[in-house]
């Protein structure tokens, strides 16, 4: 059995390499990395990346990166793309390539045909001399002292550091392209992130006469009736106009109970909270739960301009949909 210790150690001397491959990199971020954000910036097509074996793994990951974050991009095999998917490249497009030896044959194969094309190219290489990093428009140096492999063969620092290279240049991109959270929501409709981008307070309130909603002269008695029968926790106050007056929750019946309150004679009105905090219906759902946590609420009305009562909605109804 091997000692705990020795296997803590050798879990630490990696994190420890790759940090210092990472804080190696930070002198890559300078003027060539940002002629190669211009390039990008000025694409008029889409950013095509290449690579092989573990830095095509981290390239269809880039690529990804980059088209979530407003630069629309793809990967390509290098095998592939001698036997066809050059075809893919068109003018308008820009190639980045990734190679940690910058000779990688698939690659260097194809570059004669990418220059022919008249494609800008970005090399992202550990070898500034190598033959991939001096045909290339701008070459992204991610070079490491070392490979976290114990061996110093697996690709593993060297990974890291282009993968890190990769979200330094999607990140600058997002931010000089003024994306915003909307933009981003719309490339992600899925799972919980599409939702608390996505999804408004109208597309989950209760409506039309799922809202309770009371007069102020009626009886406490009788708004309970109302409360009960909706089932939110609460109540609007509302004129004859649907204006909103104001709100009786649990929390105002609980106080009204400790302070011996006669339910038979007592209105709504004398009773409610004036002045209560509501919601629009065009508000991101992942805001009212914001709004609930900082006024310590479960429940909101929601109201249009003219501060007329359109919906309710409560905690619950935000853990349904997946928000919270």
């Amino acid at each position: 059995m091997q000692d705990p210790k020795h296997l803590i150690d050798l879990g630490l001397s990696v994190l420890t390499i790759e940090i210092a491959a990472l804080e190696k990199l930070r002198h890559s971020i300078n003027q060539q990395f940002a002629e190669a954000c211009q390039i990008l910036l000025a694409c008029q097509g889409r950013v095509v990346v290449t690579g092989m074996g573990k830095s095509g793994h981290i390239g269809n990951k880039i690529a990804a990166t980059l088209a979530s974050t407003g630069t629309p991009s793809f990967f390509v095999h290098p095998g592939e793309a001698s036997h066809g998917d050059l075809g893919m490249i068109t003018r308008g497009d820009v190639v980045l390539a990734l190679s940690n030896s910058g000779e990688t044959e698939e690659i260097t194969a194809i570059l004669p045909v990418i220059k022919r094309k008249n494609v800008p190219l970005i090399s992202m290489t550990g070898n500034p001399n190598s033959t991939l990093a001096q045909l290339a428009d701008v070459n992204l140096d991610t070079s490491v002292e070392q490979e976290a492999c114990t061996l110093n063969l697996a690709p593993t620092a060297s990974t890291t550091s282009a993968l890190v290279m990769g979200d330094a240049l999607a990140i600058t991109l997002l931010d000089a392209r003024g994306f915003s959270p909307d933009d981003f929501a719309l490339s992600h409709p899925g799972g919980s992130l599409g939702r608390k981008l996505l999804l408004k307070v109208s597309d989950i309130m209760h409506k039309n006469g799922e809202v309770p909603c009371v007069s102020e002269d009626l009886l406490l008695k009788q708004a309970l009736l109302e409360m009960t029968q909706k089932r939110l926790g609460m109540t609007a106050v509302v004129t004859t106009d649907n204006e909103l007056l104001g709100v009786f929750t649990d929390g105002d019946l609980r106080r009204s109970i400790e302070r011996n309150v006669d339910f038979t004679t007592s209105t709504i009105g004398d009773l409610m909270t004036r002045n209560c905090f509501t919601i629009e219906p065009d508000m991101l759902a992942v805001e009212a739960v914001q709004i609930m946590e900082q006024k310590s609420v479960n429940a909101l009305i929601v109201t249009d301009e003219n501060n007329k009562v359109v919906g309710a909605l409560n905690m619950h109804d935000l853990l349904k949909a997946g928000v919270v």
